[in-house]
């Protein structure tokens, strides 16, 4: 079988540089029952038509360069949340070239294209209930497509050409992965036919807080979908090798700022006034050590603050001064009590110092949290493709992702796909302007993606 998909226990494709031959592990049994390839991981049975995983792999791999041109184009013109017009039209366009008819978000930015499952679920009509379970299942894949506000540092032909702005989180190869995979899902459903629909989400503004999932959810872009999944680069893994965890696999995620003030006054008599920059520093360093011993300590609670500011002369205190930060946290209990807590905190820290506190907490995200049965489905995707080795675990991280509020509301999974050159003992970081990926990442997600939505 050619391109990145192998039949199972097929070496993996020497173009990508995965030479390690496929050994299956002991609990994936697999065998051949009619006409589909049949496993089993953890009690839960897979089936994948080999004939439908063949056109899946020529297609991904005959997509490949296309793929990653378009991903270099979206690298050297990236958007902002809410301004991500250029990337919009160009995905639009793509698909619609495909034959497809893609539909944007009412906000303007982002975009959602269903896949029909063709003429295999032609006698299942309907979306998939407990009261219809006949009816094809509708699976999502989504691609976050927004930039960062950092300034592109690499010196490549397809560094960013917009000043302070540059895809430093990988939200470009993410789209190029769900478009690389929803082309070729429809190609096959011309051909072979998918056992079920499957849905393609665009989404913008995955970087502001609470996220652009919610302008998704909001426009009716999940209804009737009945799991979801998602890759994220991780530039811990080497290319080839997937990243899987049922569970909290990110934190929950807020922003937290504090305005404080007083009568303001000479430096010569802080006695006779509010000191509010030694209340506000007295904020800052205690706060966090506060918080740590009103929660459960097994929580993760992280309280870092990124910006401060008061006053303009020495020899003044100041009348106003403010500090932002962010506020993580592993536990969705405790993510839910913060709100109330946090407040209550702050009075009782400002209140020796006569300073007046006003506290905002923004909801950002919850934890993301992957379903079980979704990590087995997507384990038992990736197996079959690459072989054993190629997936690991991985551990639960404080960063935020809004992929949490589709979850809330539908199984799924995020997976993390390995980005770095195998070899290079360097990790250059998400929200880095240095922070690039061994473009072979591409080829791989579109695979995995295609097949763990029809899996």
């Amino acid at each position: 079988m050619q391109g990145v998909l192998t039949t199972p226990g097929a070496s993996r494709d020497a173009k990508l540089g995965l030479d390690t031959p496929t050994k299956l592990p002991k609990s994936w049994r697999l065998g051949v029952r009619g006409s589909r390839v049949c496993g089993e991981w953890n009690n839960a049975r897979v089936t994948f038509d080999p004939l439908l995983l063949a056109d899946l792999g020529r297609s991904v791999k005959s997509l490949n360069d296309e793929l990653v041109e378009f991903r270099r184009d979206l690298h050297r013109h990236p958007e902002l949340g809410r301004c991500e017009t250029h990337t919009t039209e160009a995905v639009s366009a793509r698909l619609r070239q495909a034959g497809l008819e893609p539909r944007v978000l009412p906000l303007g930015t982002g975009l959602i294209c269903d896949i029909s499952a063709g003429s295999r679920a032609a006698s299942a009509t309907g979306v998939h209930t407990a009261g219809n379970p006949a009816a094809p299942r509708l699976v999502a894949l989504r691609a976050d497509i927004d930039a960062l506000p950092v300034t592109d540092e690499k010196t490549v032909e397809y560094a960013s050409t917009i000043p302070n702005v540059c895809h430093a989180c990988g939200h470009d190869v993410h789209t190029a992965i769900v478009l690389g995979a929803g082309l070729a899902l429809h190609e096959a459903s011309l051909t072979s036919g998918l056992p079920n629909p499957v849905r393609l989400i665009f989404q913008p503004a995955e970087e502001l807080i609470p996220g652009g999932s919610l302008d998704v959810i909001a426009a009716g872009g999940i209804d009737g979908v009945d799991s979801i999944y998602a890759v994220h680069c991780d530039p811990k893994l080497e290319v080839g090798r997937l990243g899987l965890r049922a569970g909290p696999i990110t934190s929950a995620a807020d922003l937290v700022r504090v305005r404080v003030a007083g009568p303001g006054g000479h430096t010569a008599r802080p006695h006779l006034t509010a000191d509010l920059v030694y209340a506000l520093g007295m904020l800052i360093t205690q706060l966090p050590a506060v918080l740590s011993r009103r929660v459960d300590p097994r929580s993760g609670l992280s309280l870092v603050w990124g910006k401060v500011h008061a006053g303009a002369a020495t020899n003044a205190i100041p009348q106003n001064g403010e500090v932002e930060g962010t506020l993580r946290v592993l536990d969705q209990d405790v993510w839910e009590a913060l709100p109330d807590l946090v407040p209550e905190l702050v009075k009782g820290l400002m209140s020796p110092y006569g300073v007046d506190a006003e506290v905002e907490v923004h909801r950002g995200v919850p934890p993301c949290v992957n379903d079980p049965q979704a990590i087995e489905q997507m384990q038992a995707a990736a197996v079959t493709m690459f072989g054993e080795q190629a997936v690991t675990g991985t551990d639960q991280s404080l960063g935020g992702e809004d992929f949490a509020w589709y979850l809330g509301r539908v199984q799924g999974a995020l997976a993390r796909i390995g980005v770095r050159s195998p070899g290079h003992a360097t990790v250059t970081d998400l929200h880095r302007g240095n922070f690039d990926i061994d473009e072979r990442a591409i080829e791989i997600g579109a695979g995995f993606l295609a097949v763990s939505a029809i899996s």
